[in-house]
């Protein structure tokens, strides 16, 4: 059994308000290119497909162009996909049940009732049965009926969620299974504060949502979407493939690819990364600007001048927008910065009257100044003499 696992297409993206479509359309038919060449039995996008929840009209069209490449190169392979974070559940989930009499599953919603299940699909090869299990992006509250709930009333944990939600699950492990799913899974041991994200990715407030990734130790393999950049989780065989083009300057510099995965009989899985080549790189180009400007090209640039000296900035700005025409941003080092290091002074200890009259001398002026320190002199005396 041959698959494809990608993931993260985040079709609609702008990148700094530059529209990336061209750009996303070059980088989709590459991967239909690579689905003709290497003739995969199944195609698995592993969530998030588009980048918001209501994506406009060319993001869809896009995404169907992309599908129906798929559908028409590879007319006997099926092609899976759930929803992500970014997606709306219910959109993806439309037509879901015709479509999936056509060899395509689109899984937007999990299961929610006890009588619903994590979307099984079973494929045939010669080694008999692989199980793919379709289980879209989840939140506590979307499963509470299935998961429970805390004993305080409270949702249950985003960890405890994905373990009992994937328990009740009835997993024959003498077959060959694969679990598809879209969350932050950790290794067991490991600190979310290890794992390094990107910055296109959303996040939670103190990393709630992070889940064990022990709960996929029983699958063969795991098709993982949600984290940007390639990464394995604990083992060879669960991994997150990365985004198939960068969506951040955050992931300048990274090669992108997709996962081709070959499974014979039980536990023989081979995996290699398809490298794929963007219509333009998104890059971080830093130094003096007479040195950068002679590295000017068409991709996405972020220029990070260290001159020293002071530049003319409608110059400078005219002159990196000619070089670069996709210009993204223009940052500054090595500008003068003022030393904010702490001074300390010495403490000093005032007497009553000097005390007050520090107060007041910020406050109060001229001959009015005079006769306040004539009342507050008589005032300290009289307090003084009354101590006494």
């Amino acid at each position: 059994m041959r698959f494809f696992h990608l993931s993260d297409l985040h079709i609609g993206l702008k990148l700094m308000n530059r529209d990336l479509s061209a750009d996303q359309e070059y980088i989709l038919k590459q991967i239909a290119a690579l689905a003709a060449e290497h003739k995969p039995d199944a195609v698995v996008i592993a969530g998030d497909i588009y980048d918001r929840p209501v994506p406009s009209a060319e993001a869809v069209d896009l995404f169907d162009k992309f599908v129906t490449d798929l559908t028409e190169t590879l007319p006997d392979s099926a092609v899976m996909m759930i929803s992500g974070n970014h997606d709306s559940a219910q959109r993806v989930d439309c037509f879901r049940n015709v479509l999936s009499k056509h060899r395509l599953y689109m899984i937007g919603m999990p299961p929610r009732t006890q009588e619903e299940h994590i979307e099984k699909v079973v494929l045939e090869d010669s080694y008999g049965t692989v199980n793919f299990y379709l289980l879209p992006f989840v939140k506590p509250s979307m499963v509470r009926q299935i998961a429970g709930e805390a004993e305080n009333g409270n949702n249950l944990s985003y960890n405890e969620t994905l373990h009992r939600l994937i328990d009740r699950e009835n997993i024959d492990e003498n077959e060959r299974n694969v679990m598809v799913s879209h969350q932050f899974y950790l290794p067991k041991g490991k600190n979310a504060d290890e794992v390094d994200r990107m910055d296109s990715e959303i996040r939670t407030v103190g990393n709630i949502d992070e889940i064990c990734a022990d709960v996929l130790e029983r699958f063969d393999y795991a098709a993982l979407g949600h984290i940007h950049k390639p990464m394995k989780v604990g083992r060879e065989t669960i991994r997150y493939c990365g985004t198939p083009l960068a969506c951040s300057v955050s992931e300048a510099g990274q090669q992108k690819g997709i996962i081709m995965v070959d499974m014979a009989n039980k536990g023989e899985i081979a995996t290699t990364v398809l490298p794929l080549k963007p219509l333009r790189e998104v890059r971080v180009i830093k130094g003096d600007l007479k040195d950068v400007l002679k590295k000017g090209c068409e991709d996405y640039v972020t220029v990070v001048l260290c001159d020293k000296a002071d530049l003319d900035v409608i110059d400078m700005q005219d002159k990196l927008r000619f070089a670069f025409p996709n210009l993204l941003e223009i940052r500054r080092e090595c500008q003068g910065r003022p030393d904010y290091q702490p001074v300390i002074a010495e403490k000093e200890i005032l007497d009553p009257f000097a005390l007050c009259c520090s107060f007041m001398k910020d406050r109060i002026d001229g001959e009015e100044a005079d006769a306040y320190r004539s009342i507050l002199a008589d005032v300290v005396n009289a307090v003084n003499n009354r101590e006494d």
